[in-house]
């Protein structure tokens, strides 16, 4: 485990010391040091009795229950509706042109009618995360129930396996690698428009912090939000691949048998 993260992260120290350097050489006020920034960080925001300062529990822990629970929502509304849609024919031709339509509209654009919608909360930064991340999952839940071996699921039947067994045991298996595929991206789409959807009539979160620290052009912390952002993103993307290793192992040795 030390060694791979070793193997991912040795860059990391290189870059910010070139970083160091380099904004040391320009002296520009628009690209502060890396020092600089680490030292606005934990003044903003790791500074308090418990580590993290009044002004991080009051943002982070906001912005972390929202991108979480619309994940979790659209990856409920993705995978159902894309598994029934790749099982149903008759139903993905009702549904089909207005999932192309729905994916070909830019997530921010709906903001303002979520904002007349739901107003201002959390509603808005929610209805606008999932809608932007359930397209990629839904359409490969399309794609992973659509291309089964059909073979499976008619002996299956003639052996009157119950609907909810061949789902549970052929269907959804089956289509993981691609449904998994989908949640990756969606990962990182999140975090994304978690920012955008706080930039804009929110009072607290991490996008508020950023929206805050620009009015203020107060760079340090401009930068630090970004770091932070970063660092999620990294977080969030290594955890959903200790999760995806272990459920889809079955998947990779079968590759290596073959």
């Amino acid at each position: 485990m030390i060694r791979t993260l070793i193997k991912r992260l040795w860059l990391v120290p290189v870059v910010l010391g070139g970083w160091e350097l380099l904004a040391l050489s320009l002296e520009n006020p628009f690209f502060p040091t890396p020092t600089r920034i680490l030292s606005r960080m934990y003044e903003m925001w790791f500074s308090g009795p418990y580590i993290l300062t009044e002004e991080a529990v009051d943002n982070f822990l906001p912005s972390l229950i929202r991108v979480t629970g619309a994940w979790g929502l659209a990856v409920i509304v993705g995978v159902g509706l894309g598994v029934a849609l790749g099982r149903t024919p008759w139903l993905a031709d009702y549904f089909e042109p207005l999932v192309e339509f729905g994916r070909a509209v830019p997530p921010p654009a709906m903001l303002p009618v979520f904002l007349v919608l739901f107003q201002m909360g959390t509603q808005v930064q929610v209805a606008t995360i999932v809608f932007g991340i359930v397209w990629p999952i839904l359409l490969n839940s399309i794609d992973g129930a659509r291309n089964l071996d059909n073979l499976k699921l008619e002996t299956a039947t003639v052996f009157g396996v119950p609907a909810y067994l061949r789902l549970t045991r052929i269907i959804l298996p089956a289509a993981a690698p691609k449904i998994f595929a989908g949640l990756r991206l969606s990962v990182s789409l999140a975090l994304i428009l978690m920012v955008i959807s706080e930039l804009k009539g929110s009072t607290e979160g991490i996008g508020y912090l950023l929206n805050l620290a620009s009015n203020n052009a107060d760079m340090p912390a401009i930068w630090a939000g970004v770091l932070l952002l970063g660092v999620l993103g990294f977080a969030f993307n290594t955890l959903f691949l200790m999760v995806e290793r272990r459920v889809l192992a079955w998947h990779r040795d079968a590759h290596r048998i073959a």
